[in-house]
């Protein structure tokens, strides 16, 4: 053999060599996750953490028999279409999809994938699925709550502060699509309390500033925030200046309270995540994504910041505290 065809032999083994790895573990199933917020929140990180813990008690292991590709596309809206294209572009066999923002996003991009949504308002009423109990199509999931829920806000912030005759609700209306759907049961129980209700839509943080500021002035005002995307990022802007202006004011997730909004109520959404997770495993496992019911949120959580309580002069029912699921001393 000549020496040049010798070189040429050992160059295709090792090519080979090289090849051989990546067949190593055909087995490999990739699921894409298109989050709801930013990288960095610690928040997010948490339900990242809830949903890989699932898989593992589920019997899967990173890297070793499933890939997860995450998109971290925050508030921007234009953000969240692109890296929706960009995760339908990777091909994973299924993909969960935060927030009903992103959730419509990944949708318009694919109706083959397999998608699970977590934290979507009224699926049936965003046109997400026809039929809870049998959804069909590619996707199913677990909604965040009714919007019903929304009467239950009002009735906390009475709770808390009964002389509230206003109630502003602060909201973007690009990401917050289901705005309408919220307001429909707030103005009927508005009513019955004989309270006014003001929409406050935002689109940056100055935007949310000057309207809460703006709103503030009239007395006996408080504060409602609708669940979406663009409040979830903007919260600290958002409870700050609800604070700063001594509004009473109830949120939609934990993580308001958490960092220092006066009180949140809403669904558990690292349950969600959880859930979320055992619905994927079935669906690589041979289930059809559509035979899987879509599941409205049943474990709320009630939290209240004492902290923030005592610095705005509210002196938190003895009631209201015994139905806390947390308060935050």
């Amino acid at each position: 053999m000549r020496r040049r065809e010798f070189i040429a032999l050992l160059a295709g083994v090792a090519a080979c060599s090289v090849v051989r790895p990546a067949r190593a573990n055909p087995r490999l199933r990739k699921i894409g996750i298109l989050m709801g917020g930013a990288e960095h929140d610690l928040d997010w990180q948490r339900l990242e953490a809830a949903f890989e813990q699932e898989f593992k008690t589920l019997g899967w292991s990173l890297g070793r028999d499933i890939r997860i590709d995450y998109r971290w596309p925050g508030d921007d809206a234009e953000r969240i279409n692109a890296m929706a294209i960009e995760l339908v572009e990777t091909g994973p066999e299924i993909i969960i999809a935060a927030a009903t923002y992103g959730v419509q996003a990944i949708r318009q991009r694919t109706e083959s994938i397999p998608i699970v949504f977590v934290d979507a308002a009224d699926p049936v009423g965003n046109g997400l699925v026809a039929n809870l109990y049998h959804p069909g199509g590619n996707i199913t999931g677990f909604a965040a709550a009714d919007v019903a829920i929304a009467e239950k806000w009002l009735q906390i912030v009475k709770e808390l502060a009964p002389h509230t005759s206003q109630i502003g609700i602060i909201f973007n209306p690009d990401t917050a699509q289901l705005a309408k759907n919220f307001l429909k049961p707030l103005e009927a129980t508005a009513r019955a309390q004989k309270v006014k209700l003001t929409s406050i839509p935002f689109k940056t943080d100055a935007e949310i500033e000057n309207a809460i500021e703006a709103f503030a002035r009239a007395p006996n005002s408080a504060l409602l925030t609708l669940p979406d995307s663009s409040t979830a990022f903007s919260r600290v802007t958002i409870t700050e200046t609800a604070n700063r202006r001594k509004l009473p004011a109830v949120y939609p997730f934990r993580f308001f309270a958490a960092d220092g909004g006066l009180a949140s109520y809403g669904a558990d959404i690292a349950a969600q995540c959880r859930k979320a997770a055992s619905y994927v495993d079935q669906v690589l496992r041979g289930k059809k994504v559509g035979d899987l019911p879509v599941q409205v949120a049943t474990k709320f959580e009630l939290v209240v910041n004492a902290k923030t309580a005592k610095s705005l002069n509210i002196a938190v029912p003895p009631t209201l505290l015994a139905r806390a699921d947390e308060v935050i001393e």
